[in-house]
C-alpha cells in the first residue's frame, strides 16, 4: 500500500520514519520530494575505454552548488536528504514530471529496500539536446513510500549501507560477475 501524506507525517513524528533535513513544502499527497545535493560523481575515462563490471570502477567527484550536465552526459549526484526507512516499509525513486520534461532523467535504479539509511544516489541524464544547469536544493524528484505486509527479517546490510554523497557502483564486489 502506498503511503499518505497524512500517514508519512505521522510515521516523521513518531521517528519511525526519518529524513533529514526536511521542510512542509516537500510534503505531497502521496510522496516526499526529494531535493538535489551538491555532490557529483562521474566515472572516470579507462585506457582500454571499456568498463569491466568484475573491477573496481574510477570515479571523480566534486563538490558544487551548481552543475552543468551536457546533453548525453550521466552523473551520480545525491539527495540532500538522509534517510531511514524502519524494517517493515520500502520506498522507490520517481523524477519529478516538470524536470521530466526538460530531458532530465532522474534515476533507472530506484528502489530502496527496507531498512536502509543514508542519502539516496540519483541516476541522471540528459536525454535533451541542450545542456541541463543543476542547482544544488532544488527539488527533482520524489520518493514513495509503501508499507510492507509484514516486517522483513532480512532488513538492508548491503554495501550501500550509511552512504553520504553520490556513491559509485560497488558491483565488483558482488563476486557474480568475475570472468
Amino acid at each position: 500500500m502506498i503511503l499518505s501524506n497524512k500517514t508519512i507525517k505521522r510515521l516523521l513524528k513518531d521517528r519511525n520514519l526519518e529524513i533529514s533535513p526536511l521542510e512542509d513544502i516537500q510534503l505531497q499527497p502521496a510522496s516526499v520530494d526529494i531535493r538535489l545535493g551538491n555532490t557529483f560523481t562521474m566515472v572516470e575515462d579507462t585506457s582500454s575505454g571499456v568498463i569491466r563490471l568484475s573491477e573496481e570502477i574510477r570515479y571523480k567527484t566534486i563538490q558544487s552548488e551548481t552543475y552543468l550536465l551536457m546533453p548525453g552526459q550521466f552523473v551520480l549526484a545525491t539527495t540532500m536528504e538522509y534517510f531511514k526507512l524502519p524494517n517493515d516499509m520500502t520506498a522507490f525513486v520517481e523524477g519529478r514530471s516538470s524536470v521530466g520534461r526538460l530531458g532530465l532523467f532522474i534515476q533507472n535504479a530506484g528502489w530502496v529496500d527496507p531498512g536502509f539509511e543514508g542519502e539516496i544516489t540519483l541516476e541522471l541524464f540528459n536525454a535533451n539536446r541542450c545542456a541541463i544547469e543543476l542547482h544544488a536544493g532544488r527539488r527533482v524528484g520524489q520518493m514513495v513510500f509503501a508499507q510492507l505486509d509484514q516486517t522483513t527479517d532480512e532488513p538492508y546490510r548491503g554495501k550501500y549501507q550509511g552512504q553520504k554523497g553520490a556513491t559509485g557502483s560497488r558491483i565488483y564486489l558482488d563476486g557474480e560477475w568475475k570472468v
